[in-house]
């Protein structure tokens, strides 16, 4: 995919458009952002409420060797800031998996990769955000300037105190390959312990370590992944065609990849979730254009679904229990990371389970992890048949609970069950509440409560 570039002229006449399209929003509507793509899973009914363009906010402004810096706009996919930044021997510090996650999305939502163990989460590289708030602004705020609450209030905030337009962020140098090691671990304890002890140390078997992440098959079966920056490899494995990455380490030890495929690796299955479709049974995969084998593809199909409720139908003329939807991102102190998959084996059961440490850097006050605190981020995503007599939120809510007794926290991309009073202990209400009667002062935004939660 060939750069994609504009020039601050072109973001400028953008910016007034998005500028004039938000103030022509009627009084009383709550704006929605149309965006092209989406990794939210908060499934709503179709609104007729009034849609805030964001029509050629999508590109890369620029990318500064020298300082190793790019400037993008809000809406830019990692997809295209990556083919903008590699050419250069540059990446993002964090790359969240999915190519179609965009700058702005990541830094008002979280995201979270295998570089979250030194590096943080994607807001933590961004050194200047223009912001339109609440408030109809276009702001620039900087964790040094007059907007240093707005600029550290900004992550997690999900578009309730304004969106990004433009995002300046620094960038890391890359080397050709990525050497994997795959340790496999028969137990949660033990497998939390080497992963821990990894990412302290920044090594593995004398050998720097760049990337961390895991993967938990079974309660025998779970794997520590390892990734370390080479210049050079014997081979480099393809995981876009008929081979599936999250199978390979079941039957290898050692792997290696180019840097852009280890940073898609996941994207072509949608780490496992392609099973749904059929797509990693090998005669459907033969007859998939790879073009279709792409995360935001599979999200528009799981869109389709929920609208139309074909699964459930599905499940009633089979005589099958409802299921309830379990897609989470939820981290835990990775001290305690195995006990939260003792509870999630024998209260929940699907995978696999992804599994990637991070360390906050600072504090942001909408997410307030302990910073220099080691967490494990376990993902999970699928269905999963309802008990007799139980109604929708079952799982989810014994998740919640689960996750803060064992002082951790979840993403808010996905459904919620929050009572008002627990969310705002939980999601530090009395930081949120001054920064959002500063930039959004009438209420024109809808409030993280009512966004998140209430999925209005």
């Amino acid at each position: 995919m060939p750069e994609r570039m504009t020039s601050m002229t072109t973001h400028r006449r953008a910016v007034e458009q998005i500028r004039d399209s938000y103030a022509a929003i009627p009084d009383g509507s709550a704006p929605r952002l149309a965006k092209a793509t989406t990794n939210l899973f908060r499934f709503r009914e179709p609104a007729n409420g009034a849609k805030l363009s964001a029509r050629d906010l999508d590109q890369v402004i620029a990318v500064d060797p020298e300082t190793m810096t790019a400037e993008v706009q809000g809406m830019t996919t990692y997809e295209d800031l990556v083919d903008a930044t590699l050419p250069h021997g540059l990446m993002p510090f964090v790359v969240p998996q999915l190519k179609t996650i965009t700058l702005g999305g990541a830094v008002t939502g979280l995201g979270i990769e295998s570089t979250s163990f030194k590096d943080g989460l994607p807001h933590e590289s961004v050194e200047e955000l223009e912001i339109l708030t609440g408030d109809g602004r276009i702001l620039v705020a900087r964790a040094d300037n007059e907007y240093a609450d707005l600029f550290n209030a900004f992550p997690n905030s999900y578009g309730t105190l304004g969106y990004a337009l433009r995002i300046k962020i620094k960038l890391a140098p890359v080397k050709p390959y990525v050497k994997l090691t795959h340790l496999r671990f028969s137990d949660a304890a033990k497998c939390m312990l080497a992963m821990q002890e990894i990412c302290e140390r920044r090594e593995h078997e004398g050998e720097k370590v760049d990337f961390v992440d895991g993967t938990y098959h079974s309660p025998d079966e779970m794997y520590v992944t390892v990734g370390t920056f080479a210049d050079r490899a014997p081979y480099a494995s393809d995981y876009t065609g008929m081979r599936i990455y999250w199978q390979s380490m079941r039957s290898r030890s050692r792997d290696w990849l180019s840097i852009r495929d280890y940073l898609w690796r996941w994207d072509t299955d949608w780490f496992w979730c392609s099973r749904a479709f059929g797509v990693q049974q090998p005669l459907v995969r033969s007859l998939m254009p790879k073009r279709w084998m792409r995360s935001d593809v599979y999200r528009k199909l799981v869109g389709l679904d929920q609208r139309y409720g074909l699964t459930a139908r599905v499940d009633r003329w089979r005589g099958n229990p409802p299921q309830e939807s379990v897609i989470q991102d939820i981290e835990v102190p990775i001290d305690r990371g195995a006990e939260f998959l003792d509870f999630y084996v024998n209260h929940v059961g699907m995978t696999p389970v992804w599994m990637c440490p991070l360390r906050a850097t600072r504090d942001w006050s909408l997410y307030p992890l302990e910073t220099g605190r080691l967490y494990v981020n376990f993902g999970f995503w699928g269905m999963v048949p309802l008990p007799r007599g139980q109604q929708d939120g079952y799982y989810n809510r014994a998740i919640e609970q689960a996750v803060h007794q064992l002082e951790g926290h979840k993403s808010l991309y996905s459904s919620s069950y929050y009572e008002r009073d627990e969310f705002w202990a939980f999601y530090n209400g009395e930081a949120y509440w001054p920064v959002k009667r500063s930039y959004d002062p009438g209420g024109r935004l809808l409030d993280l409560y009512e966004k998140c939660v209430r999925g209005r």
